[in-house]
């Protein structure tokens, strides 16, 4: 047997924009992109070193989570006539893949090119069984960047043996103003989503699709995030459809995210059907990088995933991945100012 890889950041850097990615979860520790006077912010939040990560101590910072990102009910699902039981790690409910979910395991490097598209390919092997899912399941996420101010992952798992639910998620929270600014209750944000999936009181969605129309939801136009957002209870933490942004190359317009003190703006683009908005409701006296404390609301995360608990929802889009079928999910981080 190979001895695991060691836990390790590398760096992606195309003179504009520089981040820095970890085999530890494929997680974005740092990443530094220049405002309109071409001052430098590190606009997500993050630890200075893996040790927090790999000691658990991370909120999900900056991770790929998986097998299935966001909660499953009960941390139970029937597939092909055989009941699966999963870690429970969030309330009564199994949350980002479980205890060990994709986050917290150290995967292989298998390409790390510079040059024109500087780009990292990691991919992970998940056994039959592990967390409680079924199948072998082999993952890869490639970030890159393919122009000046625009960061890209492609995340792909292809199933071997067993049909299993695959949803994989990007958990960066993003502070435009720089990791550590304070919160982002200023910093305004467009979504292209008409309509909610809501959540009872464990966060698990009724099954109900709600439209945001008139409610403390709509972002279907811009508004501030700390406008309304004490009229939701806790904070935002809910799944958006999206079901009304512009298409270009095959991907959809989710999300637009601006703030207003350093003008950066981060445009957000995916083809998966539903955004997980969450504005850090439970970051609460985080030691963060360079001696920065992260409180309630310093991050937004904009993680565009497939519905929540969309396993036991029959009428929420399908997550099964059988066999022969490949699971396949982009998203493209476009930065301006």
């Amino acid at each position: 047997m190979a001895a695991e890889p060691e836990p390790r950041i590398l760096e992606l850097s195309n003179g504009k924009i520089t981040a820095r990615i970890s085999n530890w979860g494929a997680t974005i520790t740092s990443l530094l992109v220049p405002d309109a006077q071409g001052s430098i912010a590190d606009v997500v939040l993050g630890f200075d070193d893996l040790d927090p990560y790999v000691k658990g101590m991370s909120p999900y910072f900056g991770c790929i989570v998986g097998r299935v990102a966001n909660r499953i009910k009960d941390g139970k699902f029937r597939l092909n006539e055989v009941e699966y039981s999963l870690p429970v790690n969030n309330g009564p409910n199994s949350l980002h893949g479980g205890l060990r979910g994709f986050d917290k395991v150290v995967w292989d490097v298998v390409d790390h090119k510079d040059g024109e598209c500087p780009s990292i390919t990691f991919q992970y092997h998940s056994k039959d069984g592990e967390e409680g899912y079924p199948g072998d399941v082999t993952i890869r996420a490639t970030y890159s960047l393919p122009e000046a101010a625009t960061l890209r992952l492609d995340m792909e798992a292809t199933p071997e043996n067993k049909a299993t639910p695959i949803s994989l998620a990007q958990h960066t929270y993003w502070n435009l103003a720089g990791h550590a600014s304070g919160d982002i209750l200023n910093h305004s944000i467009q979504i292209w989503g008409k309509h909610i999936t809501p959540v009872d009181e464990n966060t698990i969605p009724t099954g109900e699709i709600m439209p945001v129309n008139g409610t403390s939801f709509d972002f279907t136009t811009e508004h501030k995030i700390g406008e309304r957002i004490n009229d939701v209870p806790g904070g935002y933490d809910h799944n958006y459809m999206l079901d009304c942004g512009d298409e270009k190359n095959g991907l959809k317009h989710a999300a637009k995210l601006r703030d207003p003190s350093s003008l950066r703006t981060l445009e957000l683009w995916t083809d998966a059907p539903g955004m997980q908005f969450y504005t850090a409701n439970y970051v609460n006296d985080i030691s963060g990088k360079g001696g920065a404390v992260y409180e309630k609301h310093a991050g937004v995360c904009l993680e565009t995933q497939g519905f929540p608990n969309a396993i036991n929802q029959p009428n929420f889009p399908s997550v099964v991945v059988r066999p022969g079928e490949k699971y396949k999910h982009t998203m493209l981080f476009e930065f301006s100012n």
